[in-house]
């Protein structure tokens, strides 16, 4: 057998060994780490947890200090295993791909960390295992906000829920000012549009209905202002906010692939705001007065 094929079934461990720079770097395993998640692109995946299989190898900054056998000073296994959970818990995913990537992000906003290997394999969808494995480097990690001292922190947006009267009110442009003034990223959500939505008697496909005519809503908005852009993922509104822009959220894709999504009615646009600003850790969250905002949550709540 080929060096190149048997490091292709190898260990990410010999991987890592064999791709070593001159100075080669300590190293840290996580092998044969089980998980029970639902996840996958096909319907048949929908509503099925399935056994993931994680092999993970870290390759590590040299410590300049002597260890003193102090846990404080290296990167724990934990470290590894508590990416792996977060990254399952962010939302439902369809692909080991972007499972793997997220798990490598995490690893690599450890200091130590410097180049991960990342191999998750699906166990329970054939008579073998399904698998993807990825290497990145630090350099791969996109940037956080760094503030003027140097330190990288994490960045709270304002989520505001904005109701057909305001949306259609000739003070918009105004509004949007004021929220831009504040320094902080700005997440516009709206609910359902004045026409209301068709009506159908399945429950599933009503919620995928009413989804999409919130979406329309917001595409409605973003008309009305060249400022707002629409966005549906994740990864969309993360990158939006770096790039300063004001970003309108299309509820779809993270309501129905979350985790924890909200068990209120796809027509409650403001609850699903409010969801919104508590899944972004948002500064606060502004609504109208008068808005009914559902009870019981911890976000701060402004009234414009």
């Amino acid at each position: 057998m080929s060096t190149d094929i048997r490091l292709a079934f190898a260990h990410p461990e010999a991987r890592a060994e064999a791709s070593a720079p001159a100075d080669p770097r300590d190293r840290i395993s996580l092998r044969d780490h089980l998980a029970e998640v639902e996840i996958g692109a096909f319907q048949a995946e929908r509503g099925v947890r399935q056994r993931l299989r994680f092999n993970v190898v870290v390759e590590l900054r040299p410590h300049p200090e002597p260890l003193e056998d102090d846990v404080d000073r290296i990167l724990s296994y934990d470290r590894i295993t508590e990416a792996i959970a977060a990254a399952l818990a962010e939302e439902r995913l369809n692909l080991l791909e972007t499972l793997a990537e997220r798990v490598a992000a995490r690893i690599l906003h450890e200091p130590q960390a410097m180049r991960v290997f990342v191999r998750v394999e699906k166990l329970d969808r054939g008579p073998g295992a399904l698998g993807v494995e990825i290497v990145r480097t630090r350099a791969a990690v996109p940037l956080r906000e760094v503030t003027s001292s140097g330190q990288e922190e994490a960045v709270h947006p304002l989520v505001v829920y904005l109701d057909n009267a305001t949306i259609a009110g000739s003070a918009l442009a105004a509004t949007l000012d004021g929220l831009e003034a504040r320094g902080l990223p700005v997440i516009l959500c709206v609910g359902m549009p004045p026409e209301g939505a068709p009506e159908v008697a399945l429950r599933a496909v009503q919620r995928r209905i009413d989804l999409l005519a919130i979406e329309q809503n917001a595409w409605r908005l973003a008309a009305l202002d060249a400022r707002c852009v629409v966005v549906a993922s994740r990864t969309e509104i993360d990158w939006a906010m770096k790039q300063g822009q004001t970003i309108v959220w299309a509820p779809s894709k993270l309501i129905l692939d979350s985790t924890d999504s909200p068990d209120c009615s796809p027509r409650d646009g403001a609850a699903l705001a409010l969801w919104l600003a508590e899944h972004m850790a948002a500064d606060r969250f502004l609504a109208p007065s008068g808005l009914a905002v559902p009870p019981g949550s911890h976000m701060v709540l402004e009234r414009f």
